[in-house]
């Protein structure tokens, strides 16, 4: 009989290019790419600034919204994107009074999202965001949980026109907290 060779474990760096490469090909296969005319991508832009929205974020929620209307009413996926679409725009509005209101600093998120949470329907809408009692503590909430949390860290930093705070070697600062419902989130700043 010949030696058995051991099967090494991916070393921590390996295991993230693997990671990175499965999330890369999970973004491509649900990046969808259409042409409008200019007229129309005005529009749009235009519809997605007031609304205190990127392009991109603007065409999600266009997209969402009619999976919402056409779906039948108890359509776990309707429910969920209702769920999601609930807790973005209260982060975006609550951003934006919180802004107006001098609250503004480097954890700006953490505050929004920390005002949030004590409304109750702000809770149930999140849970339901990330797949529902159903899926708590499953490996696809945790990754749902992830992407709502980015998405809303992003819609804020937007809404408020702020930008994600650099260290001296220009890499983003991130912080991280516990017991609260998001955990790692970016700080910002205003451009002077």
């Amino acid at each position: 009989m010949g030696k058995m060779e051991k099967i090494k474990a991916p070393k921590p760096a390996e295991r993230e290019a693997i990671k990175a490469r499965r999330m890369e090909k999970l973004a491509k296969a649900s990046t969808v790419t259409f042409t409008v005319e200019p007229a129309v991508r005005r529009f749009l832009d235009a519809q997605a600034k007031a609304t205190g929205l990127n392009l991109t974020h603007y065409m999600q929620k266009l997209v969402e919204s009619h999976v919402i209307d056409a779906a039948p009413a108890d359509d776990p996926l309707a429910l969920r994107l209702a769920g999601k679409r609930h807790v973005i725009d209260q982060a975006v509005a609550l951003a934006t009074t919180l802004d107006k209101a001098g609250k503004f600093d480097d954890h700006f998120i953490l505050t929004v999202v920390q005002e949030a949470e004590k409304d109750p329907d702000f809770v149930a809408q999140y849970a339901a965001a990330i797949g529902g009692k159903e899926a708590k503590g499953t490996r696809a909430a945790a990754r749902a949980r992830v992407s709502l949390n980015q998405q809303i860290g992003r819609v804020i930093k937007k809404s408020i026109g702020a930008r994600s705070k650099r260290n001296e070697a220009g890499k983003i600062v991130r912080a991280q907290v516990q017991n609260a419902m998001i955990v790692t989130y970016t700080l910002l700043e205003k451009a002077s």
